[in-house]
């Protein structure tokens, strides 16, 4: 069940300033995710904050709806390629264009993963609007709570 890590070259930013950028990039509590949680706890939802849904899996779900088996990621449109929003910066191409594809791999291979034990992925968009993306989360849960009684 574990996912198989492959030996890659260290990988390094072009610049000492972009190395400092990119260590103050927040992993968790990011603007977006703070408004879905609102919105949800708003609508009568508990849930877990940065969490490992399931053992073994090499991630961390912003939020995990634990009995419903519910994983939700907020994504940013930078870091996950969004297709709508993604840029690719010009300077050290190379570099980013490695990141960003490893990004996209490790969040396939996690949702194969939660889903193959049995739990339901929802992946929001930075951009998307909070309320159609706590309108899918809840059909998320909902759905799922009721499979799994």
């Amino acid at each position: 069940m574990k996912a198989a890590r492959k030996a890659r070259p260290p990988m390094t930013p072009s610049s000492a300033g972009v190395s400092e950028r990119m260590s103050r990039v927040r992993r968790r509590d990011t603007a977006p995710e703070l408004e879905l949680r609102s919105e949800l706890h708003r609508r009568g939802f508990r849930y877990r904050v940065d969490r490992r849904p399931l053992k073994g899996v090499p991630s961390r779900a912003d939020l995990v709806f634990g009995p419903a088996k519910v994983a939700v990621y907020v994504d940013g449109c930078f870091w996950h390629s969004c297709p709508e929003h993604g840029t690719l910066p010009r300077s050290n191409e190379a570099f980013w264009q490695d990141k960003l594809t490893r990004n996209r791999e490790r969040d396939a291979t996690v949702n194969g993963l939660l889903a193959a034990a049995g739990w339901t992925v929802v992946r929001v968009w930075e951009h998307e609007e909070i309320e159609a993306a706590a309108d899918r989360v809840e059909s998320a849960v909902r759905e799922s709570l009721s499979r799994h009684r």
